[in-house]
């Protein structure tokens, strides 16, 4: 039976932090100094996402296409990434905060996947938000690395390809265990999901909104749920009044 999503707040909220770049370019700054104010507007959704009870926010904090970059850049958001771990997680263990992390970790540096492993281990236990953080993602080779491992099921015998469904295949993407977004959010004015949670957001509702990630606030967090709760999710069915 459908619902009004007016009557059913967002359980689990998925952003695409767009716009440091163009931030930092509008004011004539260099776009090191946009990924740095992107950081900040990232602790303050944290932030709002725990206050306003959202149980799991998953934000793409660097894709597997980001590589492509200049150097010095994807330098720059590596060295931005051991800070913000070094600096903020132990914050948010104490604010009760779950930190989980997804994406492709082979051929990272030790250190980076070291940090990583240790965010996950010392907030494994917090009952409160979980933070997911799709680093080295793409939502196709989440979706390759998971067709390999059933393929190799059934290459041994372990696995005939007729039990192939759609809740295996869910069993072995990098978010089992994880509801599927119910909202989407992506600043910057961008129409697209850039190859980000593909098989998850089937259903998802999308929100682009017009702000910079840098300018992104709680007020702009507040009005992209307002907008998801004035949407009928009707997961293929007919609208309530017709149903």
């Amino acid at each position: 039976m459908t619902q009004p999503a007016s009557v059913v707040p967002p359980r689990h909220v998925a952003i695409i932090m767009d716009g440091n770049g163009r931030w930092a370019n509008a004011r004539g700054l260099p776009r090191t100094a946009g990924h740095k104010q992107g950081v900040e507007a990232l602790r303050g959704a944290v932030r709002t996402a725990s206050e306003l009870g959202i149980e799991y926010l998953t934000i793409y904090s660097f894709s597997a296409e980001n590589w492509s970059r200049p150097r010095a850049e994807v330098v720059f958001l590596l060295d931005l990434l051991r800070r913000f771990i070094l600096q903020d997680v132990a914050e948010l263990h104490r604010a009760n905060i779950r930190i989980k992390v997804i994406g492709c970790r082979e051929g990272l540096e030790s250190d980076i996947v070291a940090l990583l492993e240790h965010s996950e281990k010392l907030t494994r236990d917090n009952t409160g938000l979980t933070l997911i953080v799709a680093f080295n993602y793409g939502s196709r080779q989440e979706i390759a690395r998971a067709a390999r491992s059933i393929a190799a099921d059934v290459r041994a015998g372990l696995l005939d390809p007729e039990e192939i469904t759609p809740e295996l295949i869910a069993s072995r993407l990098d978010t089992v265990g994880i509801p599927d977004p119910d909202l989407l959010i992506r600043t910057s004015g961008e129409q697209r999901i850039s190859n980000y949670l593909l098989w998850q957001c089937a259903y998802t509702e999308f929100v682009f909104v017009a702000e910079h990630w840098p300018d992104f606030t709680r007020e702009s967090f507040e009005q992209a749920i307002a907008e998801y709760r004035r949407r009928e999710r009707r997961f293929g069915g007919l609208a309530a009044q017709t149903a």
